[in-house]
Parts: structure tokens; C-alpha cells; sequence
């Protein structure tokens, strides 16, 4: 470390790449070894975690010191836990018994934040942690009622909790002692900057700062300035790192058969839980419901449903009810789904980024995992993209050819054309219903969500 770096500048981070272990490398660490108290030791192994993941071993000595973080790691590396795990060894030494807002946890999607709540939850089950979660979509007077029993833990989308701030009487978070920005680099992607700044704005000085981000931006660099004090930067992925177990595959297929391919990819690996990314809303409901039409057992997720549908959605793949989950972006960040076997890029991401974070589905917390890009004539240049920014060329998926694809070509069509006339039908339906509601800003933009949400629950029925 750099003392007189931080001296200098006092948001300049100190930075740390796995060099603290030094010569004990070689001994799998603990949590006890760590530092973690023996309730949250216990804890950890009610939740089946062994031994702490790399980002844990990095950052949670440091937290327990009192210093501000900043981490980067890959999807899957265990992040939760790194800070969640010295927010309540830090609640127990001081006040467990109290009643005050402890810490403050900022993520991008509403699913992710139902997922950060449920581990917080899990760690402090056997100390009466209280959180709550608090999200767009869901009412508002509801989370003010749980928002002024002060519960320990708030974890919450920036614009939704600046919303409370504003218009909820006796909110604020003037106790709070930590304050968490998770996948930060999409919280500035998705346009929370002025959000963000509010957030902070409206915390003590006197709080730990913990940010963690997939990768290093200028935005990011911005934020930390601003936000953190003499932090610690963790790092243990490099920017386009992918998992160590994961396979990457990729297959060359003519356009007009790209379902064709599709279909003879999910016969391959019928016994697999599947995810499939797809470039749009419209889409991931048309896949879906061609899927069905090819008796396929699988969900959609995408950000046009209605937050019970989504998190429907989410908890029948995670409960194995659903093997094949259709997804937009949406989906492709820090949602723990522990067991994907195979990520399938029906259409290639815009860019490698994307790509990184779609294929981090799988191989998670050190298992395997495979993910195969289906590359078109249209789709040369981005998929060069992807592996030129790897540094490294995939391999050709030798076990489904040709002759695979066209022995379903014609049932493929027929679940296509029953798709595009049970999508026309609903579609007509609902807009005749809308045709009285005409006019007002945004019309245009409300007709199509409600026309896909209304889709997404027919074909939630028809399931």
C-alpha cells in the first residue's frame, strides 16, 4: 500500500491485487481467518459457503478495518458477501439491539436487490437482522410503512429511494454507517448519476463507502472521487475476464435458419438448464412463446413486465419448475441463479461488455459452464469484437451440425407461424381496449408496454 498516494489524494485508491496472503497462498483460507465473528461464521456455513471466495478474502480484513472500498470482480465472485458479511459483524459490535437504519444498498434492477435482501436475510437470520427492500413498481405507501419501523438494512434502486427521500415524512438516512453501491458501473449506465449524487448527499460523512463495479470506468473513477474516502482498491478479474470453468462456443448459421439452429441446440441439451439472450422486449416474449408452441418448458424476463411477473418468472427457473429462461439484458447482471449449465446467445451483444456479463450466468462460483454465440452473415464485425477484446478465438461447436437443424426445420416454421398469429390476435384485442384511451404524452409508449405485459400474463395462463 501507498500511504502517502492517499495523503496526496484522499479519494486516490490504495490498491490491492491478492498479494495479502503473501506465503500463506497456499492454505485455503476461512472466514475465521478472515476475521468474521464465530455467529456469522456459523451463518456462512448454514448457507453452504465453505470458504470464502477470492473478493471476500480481499476485501473483508479491510472492512472490518473501517476503510472504504473499491472492488472489482467478475459476476458470480461471492460480492454480496463481501460486504455483507462486515456490515453485520459491524452491526453486532455496536448496536444489534437498536433500532436505526444501519446500512444502505444501492443496485440497478429490481431483481437484484430482491436477491442482495434475501442474502442479508440469510446471514442475519439468527440475529433478528431486519431489511427491507425497496423497489419501483411496488406500492409506495407500503415501503414507507416498513421504511419507518427503521429496519438495519435498506436495500433499494436509486431513483425509488430518492422518490421516498422526498415524499416519505421522517425517511432519511442520517444514521446510516454504510453505504453500498453494487454493480456500479450500470447504476451510471442507467442514467442514476443525479440520483446517486442525492443518495450520497444525504448520508453522514462519518459511513463506510463500499463500491463495487464489473469494470473500471471514468464514471465510475468520477463516483469514487466523489463518494469515498482513502479507499482500498480491490481487484481480482481483469476487465474481459470470463470464468475459469466456462467452455465458449460459437456456431455460423445462415439467417432464415437461425430457429432451426436454436431448436437442435436445446435438443442437445434438454437435460440442461438453459438461459437464452435475445436483443429486445418483443422478442424475448416471441421466443418464449415459440418455445412453448415446440414444447419447451420455459419463462421470459424482460424489463417491459410487471415486477410480479418478472420475479415469477425468476423464481420458477430458480426453482427448476422452468429449464429454459428467454431473457433480455435485463437479466444479465449479478442475479444469482446458482445453476445454469448452458448460456446461449441467440443474438449477438452490441458489445464485449455485454457479452461478459451474459456468459457470466454460468460457470459461477467455480463450477463449469458452456455458452454458444450464434453468429449469422450480419454478425461478423461484433462477434470479431468480443474475441479480439478477449485476445483469444472461440471454438466451433462441432456437436450440432446441419443436418440437426433441418430435421426440425418444419416444425420450427409451424410453431412460427402459430406464434406470429397468437401474438397478432392478442395484440388486436388489446388495442381495441386501448382505442378510448388515446392521446396524452407518451401514448404510443404506454399502448406497446401494456400490450407486452398483457402478453406476458396470456402466456403465464396458457402455462
Amino acid at each position: 500500500m501507498s500511504e502517502t498516494t492517499s495523503k496526496t489524494d484522499p479519494s486516490t485508491p490504495e490498491s490491492q491485487t491478492g498479494s495479502t496472503k503473501g506465503s500463506e497462498a497456499e492454505q485455503p483460507a476461512t472466514f475465521e481467518s478472515l476475521g468474521v465473528c464465530p455467529e456469522l461464521c456459523k451463518a456462512c456455513d448454514v448457507l453452504q459457503w465453505k470458504h470464502p471466495s477470492r473478493i471476500q478474502e480481499e476485501t473483508i480484513p479491510y472492512a472490518l478495518q473501517g476503510r472504504d472500498l473499491i472492488a472489482l470482480a467478475e459476476t458470480g465472485s461471492g460480492k454480496t458477501g463481501a460486504f455483507a458479511i462486515p456490515i453485520i459483524q459491524k452491526l453486532l459490535d455496536a448496536a444489534p439491539h437498536r433500532k436505526l437504519t444501519w446500512a444502505c444498498v444501492l443496485a440497478p434492477t429490481r431483481e437484484l436487490c430482491v436477491q442482495i435482501g434475501q442474502q442479508f436475510e440469510g446471514l442475519g437470520a439468527s440475529i433478528n437482522l431486519t431489511t427491507a427492500t425497496i423497489v419501483g413498481g411496488l406500492d409506495m405507501v407500503t415501503q414507507a410503512m416498513s421504511l419507518s419501523k427503521k429496519p438495519h438494512i435498506i436495500v433499494a434502486s436509486p431513483g425509488r429511494l430518492v422518490d421516498h427521500l422526498e415524499n416519505t415524512k421522517g425517511f432519511h438516512l442520517k444514521t446510516i454507517k454504510f453505504l453500498v453501491m453494487d454493480e456500479a458501473d450500470r447504476l451510471l449506465g442507467m442514467d442514476f448519476e443525479d440520483a446517486l449524487n442525492k443518495i450520497v448527499q444525504s448520508c453522514p460523512r462519518d459511513r463506510q463507502t463500499f463500491l463495487f463495479s464489473a469494470t473500471m470506468t471514468n464514471k465510475v473513477s468520477q463516483l469514487q472521487r466523489a463518494s469515498l474516502t482513502r479507499p482500498v482498491k480491490c481487484e481480482v478479474a481483469r476487465k474481459f475476464d470470463v470464468a475459469k470453468g466456462l467452455v465458449q462456443n460459437y456456431m455460423f448459421v445462415p439467417h432464415k435458419h437461425k430457429h432451426a439452429y436454436l431448436a437442435a441446440l436445446l435438443a442437445h441439451y434438454k437435460l440442461s438448464t438453459v438461459m437464452i439472450f435475445v436483443d429486445t422486449c418483443l422478442n424475448a416474449q416471441r421466443m418464449a412463446t415459440t418455445l412453448r408452441h415446440l414444447g419447451h418448458n420455459c419463462v421470459c424476463l424482460h424489463g417491459k413486465m410487471t415486477q410480479t411477473h418478472r420475479l415469477g418468472a425468476l423464481n420458477q427457473f430458480r426453482a427448476g419448475t422452468r429449464s429454459i429462461l428467454v431473457a433480455t439484458d435485463v437479466a444479465a447482471r449479478g442475479l444469482d441463479i446458482p445453476s445454469v449449465d448452458v448460456v446461449i446467445n441467440f443474438d449477438v451483444p452490441k458489445n464485449p461488455e455485454e457479452y461478459i456479463h451474459r456468459v457470466g450466468r454460468t460457470a459461477r462460483a467455480g463450477r463449469t459452464g458452456r455458452s454458444v454465440t450464434l453468429v449469422t452473415q450480419y454478425d461478423i464485425e461484433p462477434f470479431q469484437r468480443i474475441e479480439n477484446k478477449q485476445g483469444k478465438k472461440m471454438d466451433e461447436l462441432s456437436e450440432v451440425n446441419e443436418e440437426n437443424a433441418m430435421s426440425l426445420q418444419e416444425k420450427v416454421l409451424e410453431a412460427l407461424r402459430s406464434t406470429q398469429l397468437e401474438m397478432r390476435e392478442q395484440e388486436e384485442d388489446i388495442k381495441e381496449a386501448l382505442a378510448g384511451k388515446k392521446g396524452g404524452r407518451g401514448g404510443k409508449k404506454r399502448q406497446h408496454q401494456m400490450i407486452l405485459q398483457k402478453l406476458a400474463q396470456g402466456s403465464k395462463k396458457r402455462r
